[in-house]
Order: structure tokens, then sequence, then C-alpha cells
């Protein structure tokens, strides 16, 4: 494990002046015809190179002693293996990258990393970092943090992962860079059971006021961090995701000192409708996640809804405990009508909630039912036909039939992507039906049959699943607006007279595909937040 410095560390200075570039330098390498591009000048040059992939310019910077020294001026962002032997390599690559201001440090399980003598020897070298990220670096401790801290003042984002340093470690840093805004904790291992009596004091620490943004992911000792939540006077996004702990008087006090939060996203914490009351007072909440934490129930939803009124993106996932249903679903609607998107999993909400979202949130245009096994034909209708501003939707495992997902041929005028995965019967029949229907409106279908195999497995969306994706092409000649304002227009009466023809023609297609419908329990991985839209 990595140790405190005990060695006076070398100033870079001298070795910039001995190794740095001059202007004098021979351009090119070797002699042969004129170098056209030196009429090109370093700007210019720089921003050619920006356009280019890593390889390319690693290629580039071995044409000319000019573009190798321009490459390595015009490098902003670089990523090293953080083993331990990189130590002995800092001076010559930051002699070259020298205006880096975004570094990344990453170290694999089977090596040993850098210790803190190599963290505050780049920490030297790189003074204007503004950017970190800090990778399986098990050797650097709470000292080599605190040298960083002081050598890197302007430092403004903080990403840090599976580190054995704990919570004093970040608090030492963030006491020295005032200008911090964004702070990002996954997996520390250091266990700080004192922090609170050797750092934190009467329970408020002093943050910087820049602090915007906090995340913490997979911590046993996450707590240690609550003074850091409740003294950042304008946090904007909190996520807590994994971490160990009780969270809802952390929750409580953030929201009478926090009242500017529009971001907050809960998964997998111990919390409960205490908590969702204390977000509650995040007059400006604009995004909540509420994913798989059991003891939230439809009273903690509506708390938040009744008061956070400019609620504009809603993700739920019930975890199949069936106490978030109609009740939130219906106080949404009637409070939040600039809702943009709406991700149901694993709710059994019925058509009533659904109908009243739909309703009243007339600006919805994003919406995903995963594994909702109270949402059948009926309630896709009713989608299909209201939704005018819909443009987003995703079906994955709902006893969804073809006749259902065939009523978005003529509705939702501004639809242009629809998902259906793992619907057993839905078939892809009703793709070439769309594709004829809604061919004019550059439609994306992405269809995924699930073969009977695939419902016996355990496992994330891979075994069994055979994907296909259609791209319905734009018209040569078509009146776009003809089916938005049949839609609109339209009564109730022609949509049921619609609906009723298409149960009669795709019913018997549906029995083409005939799969027991039965949901496997959802895995981790099984996320819908990067899989809809």
């Amino acid at each position: 494990m990595g140790q405190s410095p005990s060695t006076a560390i070398p100033s870079p200075e001298p070795y910039r002046r001995q190794h740095s570039f001059s202007s004098d330098d021979d351009d090119s390498i070797g002699v042969g015809p004129r170098d056209h591009t030196s009429d090109i000048p370093d700007d210019c040059l720089a921003m050619i190179f920006h356009l280019l992939t890593s390889v390319d310019r690693k290629r580039c910077s071995v044409v000319s002693k000019r573009w190798l020294r321009v490459d390595g001026e015009s490098r902003y962002r670089l990523s090293l293996q953080a083993k331990s032997e990189l130590i002995n390599r800092v001076p010559s690559i930051f002699t070259r990258f020298h205006s880096v201001t975004k570094l990344a440090l990453r170290c694999d399980r089977r090596s040993t990393s850098i210790n803190d003598d190599a963290l505050i020897l780049i920490s030297l070298w790189c003074g204007n970092l503004t950017r970190l990220k800090i990778r399986g670096c098990r050797e650097i401790t709470e000292a080599g943090m605190l040298g960083l801290a002081k050598n890197c003042k302007n430092l403004k984002k903080l990403s840090c992962g599976s580190c054995i340093f704990g919570a004093k470690g970040v608090y030492a840093l963030i006491e020295h860079c005032n200008s911090l805004e964004e702070l990002s904790i996954i997996r520390l291992r250091g266990v700080d059971d004192d922090v609170s009596t050797g750092i934190v004091g009467d329970g408020v620490v002093s943050v910087p006021s820049s602090l915007k943004s906090i995340c913490l992911k997979e911590l046993v000792n996450g707590r240690s961090f609550e003074p850091l939540i409740i003294g950042a006077k304008k946090l904007r996004s909190l996520k807590l995701i994994r971490c160990l702990g009780d969270w809802d008087m952390m929750l409580e006090a953030m929201g009478k000192l926090n009242p500017g939060l529009v971001e907050i996203h809960l998964e997998k914490v111990q919390v409960s409708d205490l908590g969702l009351r204390g977000i509650s007072k995040c007059l400006k909440l604009e995004t909540l996640h509420v994913v798989k934490t059991p003891e939230c129930s439809d009273l903690g939803i509506i708390d938040v809804a009744e008061k956070c009124t400019m609620l504009k993106k809603l993700h739920i996932d019930g975890w199949r405990t069936n106490r978030i249903g109609n009740d939130a679903l219906i106080a949404v609607a009637r409070n939040c009508p600039n809702l943009l998107e709406l991700v149901l999993i694993a709710m059994f909400p019925t058509g009533l909630g659904l109908e009243a979202v739909v309703s009243n949130c007339r600006n919805l245009e994003r919406l995903a039912l995963c594994g909702v096994g109270t949402v059948g034909d009926a309630e896709i209708e009713y989608i299909a036909t209201k939704s005018l501003a819909l443009k987003k939707i995703c079906i994955k495992g709902c006893p969804v039939s073809n006749s259902g997902i065939a009523a978005f041929g003529f509705g939702c005028p501004n639809l242009i992507k629809l998902k259906v995965r793992k619907c057993s019967k839905v078939s892809g029949e009703v793709v070439e039906w769309l594709r004829k229907k809604r061919g004019p409106f550059g439609f994306n279908f992405d269809f995924s049959e699930v073969e009977s195999e695939a419902l016996d497995g355990s496992g994330s969306d891979g075994g069994g699943v055979e994907e296909s994706t259609t791209v319905f092409p734009h018209p040569i000649v078509t009146q776009v607006t003809t089916l938005a304002d049949d839609a609109a227009a339209s009564s109730s009466n022609n949509n049921n007279n619609r609906f009723s023809m298409l149960r009669t023609k795709f019913g018997f297609l549906a029995s083409w595909n005939v799969v027991a419908c039965a949901f496997r329990r959802w895995s981790n991985n099984d996320n819908i937040s990067g899989d809809s839209f």
C-alpha cells in the first residue's frame, strides 16, 4: 500500500527547460521535397488533429518535429495506465503533453498501481488540471489526495473508484479545491468511522459553493458523505446508487437546506416515503428516478407530485412490490402537466392511471412500459389515440399483441421510434403492415422476437433473443399532415371502429407465435434507462 511521500519530489520546471522543443528545430525528418504543410499555422494544424482518432494522431506525431510539438501542445485530454512504473515516465510524458487539463488514471486489479509519490508528482506537472478520473489505484492514500489538492486547486471534476482511501481523502481534496463542481465516488474501500469527529465537527462541512453534482455509488460507508450533501447549498444533482444505510433523515435535511435540486436519482437504497417527503421540498425538481426502493409507496410519490409541479422526467421501478400504482400516476397527471418522459418498470397500474397521464400530460414525448403485466392492447390503443406529442415509446415484456401494436398505424402522428421487446404475442407480420401504413413518417421499429427457450433463462437480455430493426423511409410525395390531422380530429367512435377492425385483421397473426407469458425475474442489468431512448 502506498506510503506518504518521504523524499523531496523534483520540480518539473528544470526538466521542461532542458527538454523543451525549439521553434528553430529542423521540421522535417530527413531530406526531401518541400513540406507544404509548413504554411499551415499551428492553430489550424491543431484543429485538424482534433478531428482525428487517437491512433491517427499518434501516426501524425511522427511525421515531423513540428507535428510532434503541435500534437503535444494541443492535447488537453490524456488517459494513462496508472501502474507503479509510471512514476519513472511522468517527466517525459508531461514535458510533451504539458497542456493537459483532463486526465484519467486507470490500473487493473492484477497490477500494482501508482502510489502517493507518483500522484503528487503528476499533480506538480499538471497544475492546470480541471478534470481527474482515478480508477483502481489501490496504493493511493489520504496523503496522496491531500498533495493532489494542494497542487491542483483549479480542479472542477473528480471521479474516483475502487481506491483504498476513504471519506477523509475526499474531504481533504474538497477543503482545498474551491472550484469543484462535480464529484463522483464509486466503490471506495476505505472506511472512516471517525470522519464526523475528525473533519465534520457539528455535522456541517465547509463545501465549495461551486459544487453542483454529487454521485455516490456502491459505497459501504456512503453515509460518511451526508454532511457533504447537506452542506452543498447550491447542489443541483444527487445520485445515490446501491449505497448502504438509511437515507431518510439525510433527504429530509437536504430538502430543507438545498431547495434548488433539479435531479435526484435513488436506486437500490434504503429510502421510504419519509425520504420522498423530504425530496418534495425541492420545488424546482425536474428529474426523479425511484428505482428498486421497496419501502416507497404511492404516498411518497404523491407528496412529490403535489409539490414538485415542474417535474419533467419520472422513472419508477416498482420491483414488483405493487406499492406504487394508479394513485401515484393520477397524482402525477394532475399536478405535473409539463411531464416529458415517463418510465414505468415492474409495476401493475391499470388503464385508469395510464389514461390520466396520457390525457393530462399533453407534452409527453417519451414513454417506456417494461414488465407491466396490466398493460394490454386496450391501454396501448388508448395511448396511440390520445398521445399526439409522443415521439418515442418502448414496450417490453407486456401482454400486448399485434392488434395493439398496429394501433400506432393510425395514432401518434409525431412518433419516430417504436421499440417492442420480449412481447411474446407480437410477431414480425405487424412490421410490414406498419411499414405500409407509416412509411411516409420515417418510422423506426425495433422488434425482438422471443423464442420459447429465452423465457426459461434467468440472465440479461442476451440469450435466445433475435433482434431486427426496420427503418421506414421518408416519402417521395405525400401529405404528411393528413395523419396528424385525422388523429387529432377523429372521434372516439371512429377509433373504436378502426381498432375493432385491427383486432379482426391481426387476431390470426397472434396465434402464430403463442408463447407462455412467463415473465422472468428482472436481473440487476435489466435497466431501461439506456435501452429505450
